[in-house]
């Protein structure tokens, strides 16, 4: 390393530790043991990362009220994650450790006391904050955060949508195109007797603080056979709310002895969640596997019928205590599927939710601290399998091979019930029966075509059971099979190149429906000859792209929005530009829009709506380019752009590459009232002939605005230049 600075670590620390940072900032640990590096993991995170340590902690705790700010959205907040309540069995599932694991567990939370104990000054601390000592309780509590937040949380979503179309009106035929629905098996007069709490918008609140907006990515894995060098090659860049400082990952390097890890790990978790070491590389994407269910809950003077009896509601009390206004006291009523959404003392049906994920954890830190020890792709593929929440794991190993792994814990559901639609809580046949075994879910070991890709796209196709129901599209994974498909030659630098890629399939698509249409109708107008001409690439100085995503937006509210059949033009508006449900679920929607039969087409044919929306936008050419319309802030999480742009506590306006269906996807819209957006938060390269790793990170290791590593490498990021991480 150049350059190398080193970390004064306070006494008494383990034995033989040193850390130093390298000209990026990133820390490099040096232990004696896998212990001691994981104290030293632990000791950087408490000290770079201390607010999204502690304010993740206190969001999941329930606790914005009484230790932050003290009104109606931090209330709001608050009732959320008392709602889900994760906290509830982590003693048992810590009971479930090895002992190895809670040694290594319990170091890591000794360096992050350590870390927080050596801040002399915070945000925090300032707002008069003074954290209690973290645990393991802690770390686990965030495992579950990161696992269903904007994950498995955009899964219960789109279930809650679906019910709000039904109770709108829209017929089963409609809505069968769109979800995944068994007509046959689809009790319609149950759904529509159900009271919801909140309707249309989803409670987005919580990303408006600590967490970020998680959702697509992209990874694949290249075997020896088809790449440059002849070995093994790994890609990964997750897709999530970029615009946030710091970014969600933390990047670091652990030695001990002949061992290393390096990558990015997130503060409250230890070790690497996506890397490599000494003989592997892994990464993740998420699964969209369907791990919560809703039941339908017929309430009776506070209780909920089985069969023919009459059942109590178990009910818990949370009081959230309040800086300045009276404490609340809230009562949640659960049964055997979950916490109900509603007063059961009002006589009516209401949706009880649960989330398989939350009565886990142990395995989780198990499978994940095992990874350490991991030499080939089978290991790997047998510890991340054992991981709880829901993700698409690619692996490639020093001696060529390469593999595919699903984990999660995916509910065994009645036979005729996906998980999609509610069940009939009063039915016992609909009650969950157990897990089903991790050797069922989709996998892969060295496949015939030399290469694995996973971008959020349908695998059920790879395992024995169907743990998918709503998945993204396939434009991004079948524009990378693609390119991957043509050269036996890949490298860092073609791999790269990928990462940045913003060519676009879906916009191929829809033009390919589009520009006969408007020759046979003998249109020659200006945003013709743009839209013939450009080259369906989101790149910062297209003009293309800023007139096709115009003409996509019209052509979907014209189908959506102002048909007969549609949710009405001010509903399609909100959901395009303050929900996530079509940032997440777009391609459910173009499979209907491009389909020339769909029952969607009813007041105008395909072809029809293609041509009316084409006109509505015709004359709106305004000539900006993509980096000018495609733009976000990147802000503190703490002040969320609250304070005056001179502090330097947030970014200037910064384009985004790419679009919704590219492999650089660079997604951007409204949430909670503010900007959100998808990106890759990082990009990774590992090619195992080589003991390097190439990162981008969208921002620098710490979350100080007063240190020099706060958005250190957003200029890079930017431009799509990687540095080299070495051990």
């Amino acid at each position: 390393m150049r350059n190398k600075t080193k970390i004064v670590i306070p006494s008494p620390k383990p034995n033989g530790l040193s850390i130093e940072r390298d000209e990026n900032g990133v820390p490099h640990i040096q232990a004696t043991d896998h212990t001691g590096a994981l104290w030293g993991s632990g000791f950087v995170h408490g000290c770079d990362r201390s607010t999204q340590l502690l304010m993740m902690r206190i969001l999941g705790q329930g606790r914005v009220c009484e230790l932050l700010a003290d009104n109606e959205d931090s209330l709001a907040i608050d009732r959320f994650f008392r709602r889900a309540n994760w906290s509830e069995n982590i003693d048992a599932e810590i009971e479930k450790l090895d002992q190895k694991t809670l040694s290594l567990m319990n170091s890591y939370c000794d360096g992050i006391n350590a870390g927080l104990g050596s801040k002399k000054m915070s945000a925090l601390k300032l707002m008069g904050y003074k954290p209690e000592p973290w645990t393991v309780v802690d770390s686990m509590l965030i495992s579950r955060m990161v696992s269903y937040l904007t994950l498995a949380q955009s899964q219960a979503e789109v279930e809650r949508f679906f019910i709000e179309l039904v109770q709108g009106g829209l017929s089963t035929e409609c809505l069968a195109e769109l979800f995944p629905i068994d007509v046959k098996h689809f009790d319609r007069d149950m759904i529509e007797k159900v009271s919801l709490e909140e309707r249309i918008v989803p409670n987005e609140l919580i990303w408006n603080i600590a967490v970020p907006r998680m959702m697509a990515s992209n990874n694949w894995v290249v075997s020896g056979s088809k790449t440059e060098s002849g070995a093994a090659l790994m890609a990964n860049d997750p897709h999530l709310e970029v615009n946030r400082l710091p970014n969600v990952w933390c990047e670091q390097s652990l030695s001990w002895g002949d061992q290393y890890l390096m990558g990015m790990g997130m503060p409250g978790l230890p070790g690497v969640v996506i890397g490599r070491s000494k003989t592997l590389a892994w990464g993740a994407t998420y699964t969209f596997m369907d791990t919560i269910d809703n039941w339908v809950e017929e309430c009776v003077d506070g209780k909920f019928r089985r069969g023919d009896d009459w059942q109590e509601f178990t009910q818990r009390v949370e009081i959230i205590k309040r800086k300045k206004h009276p404490d609340e006291r809230v009562i949640f009523y659960e049964n055997m599927h979950g916490v109900l959404e509603g007063n059961p003392y009002e006589n009516g049906f209401y949706l009880a939710t649960r989330w398989i994920a939350a009565e886990s954890g142990s395995r989780s830190l198990i499978g994940s601290l095992k990874m350490a020890n991991a030499r080939t792709a089978e290991q790997a593929m047998d510890y991340l399998g054992d991981i709880e929440s829901a993700w698409n794991w690619v692996i490639s190993d020093a001696e060529g091979n390469i593999a595919y792994q699903m984990s999660g814990l995916m509910p065994k559901r009645h036979e005729n019930w996906n998980g999609f639609v509610p069940a009939p809580g009063w039915d016992s046949d609909y009650d969950w029966k157990g897990v089903v075994d991790k050797s069922l879910l989709p996998k892969r070991f060295n496949p015939k075509e030399g290469y694995i890709v996973t971008a959020n796209q349908d695998l059920n196709h790879w395992g024995e059971v169907s743990p998918i129901n709503m998945p993204m599209g396939d434009y991004r994974a079948n524009r990378i099979e693609d390119v991957l498909s043509k050269s036996d030659q890949h490298s860092i630098e073609s791999t790269k190149q990928l990462q940045m890629d913003v060519y676009s399939r879906q916009a191929r698509m829809f033009l390919d429906v589009l520009l006969p249409i408007l020759s046979e109708e003998g249109i020659n107008s200006k945003a013709k000859t743009i839209l013939e001409d450009w080259d369906c690439c989101y790149g910062f100085d297209s003009i293309g792209a800023p007139l096709f995503e115009t003409f996509y937006e019209a052509l979907r509210s014209e189908i959506f929005g102002i048909s007969s059949q549609g949710v009405g033009p001010e509903v399609m508006k909100h959901l395009s530009s303050k929900t996530g449900i079509f940032i997440d679920f777009y391609d459910n929607f173009d499979k209907a829009i491009l389909n020339s039969d769909s029952r969607w087409h009813k007041d105008k044919s395909r072809d029809e709506a293609f041509l009316a929306a084409f006109k509505k936008i015709e004359n709106s050419f305004t000539g900006l380019r993509w980096k000018e319309v495609n733009t976000v802030t990147f802000t503190n999480m703490l002040f969320q752009g609250k304070l005056p742009k001179f502090l330097g506590f947030d970014s200037r306006e910064i384009p985004l590459l790419g679009g919704r269906a590219t492999p650089h996807q660079g997604q951007v819209y409204e949430s909670a009232g503010r900007k959100t957006s998808f990106a890759p938060s990082v990009r990774l390269i590992a090619d195992l002939s080589e003991e390097h790793l190439y990162t981008c990170l969208a921002g620098g290791p710490s979350d100080n605005r007063f240190s020099r590593w706060y958005k250190s490498g957003l200029k890079n990021w930017i431009l799509g230049n990687y540095k080299t991480l070495k051990n």
